[in-house]
């Protein structure tokens, strides 16, 4: 396994390199973190030598390589991409998560999010011994919650008790004043995410604009573009065409600096000026995919211990 785990990283790297991708090593500490609502993070400090004046600092273990994969970005306005450790806290452990993994993320200038389905479906394509798993299934959110929900979801587009009534009707039990995108996720992982397993990866296309995150809004207004990749029923990959207007961008970070606040067991700081690298931000789509559940995908493994070198409790 450590064989075919090195094989399938290099032959990963050797896949971008040819397409002239800059390979990235950002650091793996960081400052300040975007903010995230679900996601809990990992704390450290800088000491400094005895006898300096400088209090100590404190840093961040990232969870993803994104805010510095971002300022290359709007620096130079290259293709890049960047295979590294990531860190989550407060993850639930299990066949799918480790609180250390590895991330591969890849940014394609001049780009959108339907460009890196069929870059990931070429990167399929060549890591594959047989093109068994392609091309991908491609379906929509509301698609997937029409079969699988039994309900339209842009039908209670922006009603929370519309969305409450749903979940109820499925046989969840919602707890009091949840927002509509809190009951969209609950109604996604208990009545549409368990049926995602099919034989070949399904690409989930068009998430609902009423979940925030930082994917370009769709023509029609009411999605963004944004897809999520699944095989087997395990998310491998997330994908937006990335947001570029700066107050946009500064509205997210403050909402989900607010939301963070209420409920992180471990806060973080917040660049306030990051947005300020969208002014001169270049079109592109990013994806985010978990390097050892790709690898679990590629080698029939049915847990991410089974691909780890080593397992961390």
């Amino acid at each position: 396994m450590l064989q075919r785990r090195a094989a399938i990283i290099r032959n990963v790297r050797s896949f971008f390199d040819s397409r002239n991708y800059l390979e990235l090593d950002t650091p793996l500490l960081s400052a300040d973190l975007i903010p995230e609502s679900c996601l809990e993070v990992f704390k450290t400090e800088r000491l400094y030598p005895h006898g300096c004046k400088k209090e100590s600092k404190p840093l961040y273990l990232v969870p993803s390589p994104e805010i510095w994969m971002k300022k290359i970005i709007a620096q130079h306005r290259v293709n890049v991409y960047q295979i590294c450790k990531c860190f989550r806290n407060g993850e639930s452990s299990g066949r799918l998560h480790n609180s250390e993994f590895t991330m591969l993320e890849y940014y394609t200038m001049d780009a959108g999010y339907l460009d890196s389905l069929s870059l990931t479906e070429e990167l399929f394509s060549c890591l594959l011994k047989n093109n068994d798993l392609l091309p991908f299934e491609r379906i929509t959110v509301a698609q997937a919650f029409e079969k699988h929900a039994g309900f339209d979801l842009f039908r209670v587009a922006g009603n929370a008790k519309a969305m409450e009534k749903e979940a109820r009707r499925l046989g969840l039990d919602p707890i009091p004043d949840l927002t509509i995108a809190q009951l969209y996720d609950l109604i996604f992982i208990h009545a549409v995410e368990p049926h995602l397993k099919h034989e070949k990866p399904v690409a989930l296309l068009d998430y609902p604009a009423f979940v925030p995150c930082l994917a370009e809004l769709s023509p029609n207004g009411r999605t963004v573009e944004r897809w999520e990749l699944y095989h087997g029923g395990i998310e491998l990959a997330n994908c937006f065409s990335e947001e570029t207007d700066p107050q946009k961008v500064k509205d997210f970070f403050i909402s989900e600096e607010a939301a963070k606040a209420g409920n992180a067991i471990v806060p973080h700081k917040v660049d306030r000026d990051y947005w300020k690298i969208f002014e001169s931000f270049p079109r592109c789509s990013g994806v985010a995919m978990g390097l050892d559940r790709l690898i679990m995908a590629l080698t029939g493994k049915a847990d991410i211990d089974g691909v780890l070198p080593f397992v961390l409790d």
